[in-house]
């Protein structure tokens, strides 16, 4: 059955009505999902920036600059709220209209009478006596009884006809309605499979770094025996005397006690491997287990990188992702620093940032996330103004600093924290006046301290050797004639690098014996040059990586120390540099009191 009139115009005027005022379209404004608006009932909804979400689907909408006005018109909702409006106009016009309507167009004096059949029109008396003289005529009354049935059958199709229309867009309504939900459902249907997906190599990654931290302590234990005994060997061997007999018995037991022992078993890790599959969605794929071979137990110690910081370095030409927070403050539990002079990466993932200024250390993850801080502290609520720092074999920190007594610096300490910030033991070191860097060379178990003495235009390095326990081991560097030594690290195969940044250079010394093997850099700005170079690490292929202070940029340099490339040109004074084993680069900036974290570089 035909709709009615009324219920015609009202689904007519459903279609071209905002969902939000419930009014006629006022300047209709479409989004990119094809819901369309008026412009000031979506200005209440989005507001003047940023995004937001369609009232209809919930799909998120990113606004244009020029915020709502700049949203895409919807013309033809436009046109046709128009046009219904006129004709509504103009029906109510009709239906007031008084009587005259009736009168002749021609003869305006006159009234429709007669019907011409002929024309097909209605004519007056006047109209009969001249242009339709002759013609066959009837009245209006008769020919409207006539016309009735014809007129009442094209209604009739007419409104089938619309009917039909509105219900294929009450049709098009309703599968719009169906593809939202079944949207939805397939969205939530993929994130819970995401979160169970994730879960699950979640917890396998967790049982393999147990197995690992498990073997790692126990292997430690005993090279941290070992290691003692020879070192206090080869110190009474130098000095001669007497006591080398008994260190002889000692060091005859100790090496007794391991060389009847078996090696180490190599730790079999089962990392998790996501296999996708072919079924439609929601399932995504399945989580399945791995199992590594196992390398020998040489190379697995060395890849526990004997020094500062290690991770994946990628050769691709091409700008490098970045992150970047923090700024100038000191507020408690902020992403705010005062000059950050010193970062290291734990295995974990997690970025250790040493505020100078702050007085404090810093925990971030490695998208930036601030996870917790502790103080820089000597011992009790004694404050240290920290410099650089190191994580050694057992993920305990080694921070370098001074204390501030009144007005003076009294006293430069190395202190070591567990990640929490709990103060384990301290070295006592000499008081110099300069900044010092710091690493640990886990092979051995050392911490290597660098040092300036001398005055402003007489200055001397050095690197000094520890053992945790603050036993100085040795010294070396002197006869290179480094002059202002900060930052240091030790690479994969234990040879040690540091940054000279009064010599504008990069000196690197052999694992074995400390020996001198070269330097490079030099003061410049060109390619392999370098300027005042501050923070210093390098990656798993031992590509060594430079903070190029005073030319405002990270460079890379082969292990042979060749110039590679410019990782990044336009940081305001780099200070300080780590990897991550995941194979993010980490750095601080001094100037701005920020960290960045590169990736993809």
């Amino acid at each position: 059955m035909a709709a009615a009139p009324s219920s015609l115009g009202t689904q007519i005027r459903e279609e071209l009505s905002c969902s939000i005022c419930l009014e006629l379209f006022t300047r209709p404004k479409v989004l990119p999902c094809q819901h369309t608006f008026c412009q000031g009932c979506l200005q209440g909804v989005a507001g003047w920036g940023g995004t937001f979400w369609c009232p209809i689907c919930r799909r998120q909408v990113r606004l244009p600059p020029r915020g709502v006005a700049g949203l895409p018109d919807n013309l033809m909702a436009a046109n046709m709220c128009e046009k219904f409006q006129q004709q509504a106009t103009t029906s109510e016009e009709t239906r007031q209209q008084p009587q005259s309507a009736n009168r002749c167009f021609f003869h305006p004096t006159e009234v429709y009478r007669i019907y011409c059949k002929q024309c097909q029109m209605p004519v007056c008396d006047e109209c009969i006596e001249g242009a339709h003289n002759g013609h066959l005529l009837t009245t209006i009354k008769k020919a409207g009884q006539e016309s009735r049935p014809t007129v009442q059958a094209l209604i009739h199709e007419g409104r089938n006809i619309l009917e039909s229309y509105c219900g294929f867009i009450r049709g098009l309504r309703e599968t719009e309605k169906i593809l939202n939900e079944q949207k939805q459902q397939t969205d939530n249907a993929i994130t819970q499979a995401c979160n169970e997906l994730l879960a699950k190599v979640e917890q396998n990654h967790t049982k393999n770094l147990e197995k690992i931290q498990t073997e790692r302590d126990r292997v430690l234990a005993n090279v941290n025996e070992l290691s003692a005994a020879c070192d206090r060997a080869e110190q009474e061997l130098q000095q001669g005397g007497v006591e080398i007999l008994g260190q002889q018995t000692a060091l005859t037991e100790v090496v007794g006690k391991y060389r009847g022992k078996a090696a180490p078993t190599p730790v079999q890790t089962q990392p998790a491997v996501f296999q996708p599959t072919d079924t439609p969605v929601p399932v995504l794929g399945h989580v399945t287990v791995q199992s590594l071979p196992s390398a020998p137990i040489p190379a697995a110690l060395a890849a526990r990188g004997t020094g500062h910081h290690h991770g994946n370095q990628r050769q691709e030409e091409h700008q490098p992702q970045k992150v970047t927070f923090g700024g100038l403050g000191s507020g408690t539990g902020h992403v705010q620093f005062r000059r950050p002079w010193g970062v290291t990466v734990s295995d974990e993932g997690e970025i250790f940032v040493v505020g100078r200024g702050n007085l404090r250390i810093q925990v971030f993850t490695l998208q930036g996330t601030f996870v917790r801080q502790f103080p820089a502290v000597v011992s009790g609520e004694q404050e240290m103004y920290p410099y650089d720092m190191a994580m050694d074999g057992e993920g305990n920190l080694w921070v370098v600093g001074r204390v501030w007594v009144g007005y003076t610096y009294s006293a430069n300490f190395a202190v070591q924290f567990n990640k929490q910030g709990s103060v384990l033991r301290k070295i006592d070191l000499q008081e110099t006046g300069w900044p010092r860097g710091v690493a640990v060379d886990t092979r051995r178990n050392h911490i290597l301290i660098t040092q300036t003495t001398g005055d402003r235009d007489n200055r001397h390095g050095e690197v000094l050797v520890f053992r945790p326990d603050g036993t100085l081991v040795g010294t070396g560097g002197q006869q290179q004639g480094m002059k202002g030594p900060q930052y240091i690290t030790v690479d994969r195969e234990g040879n040690i690098l540091v940054s000279d940044k009064d010599n504008h250079r990069v000196f690197v010394y052999s694992f074995e014996d400390g020996q001198f093997l070269f330097q490079f850099g030099g003061r410049g700005s060109g390619e392999g040059r370098l300027k005042h170079p501050h923070g210093i690490c390098t990656d798993r292929t031992g590509n060594i990586i430079v903070a190029d202070w005073g030319n405002d940029r990270v460079e890379m340099f082969d292990k042979t120390g060749k110039f590679l490339k410019h990782i990044t040109t336009d940081m305001v004074r780099p200070q300080a540099v780590a990897m991550a084993t995941q194979g993010q680069l980490v750095v601080t900036n001094h100037m701005e009191d920020k960290v960045s974290i590169f990736q993809n570089f």
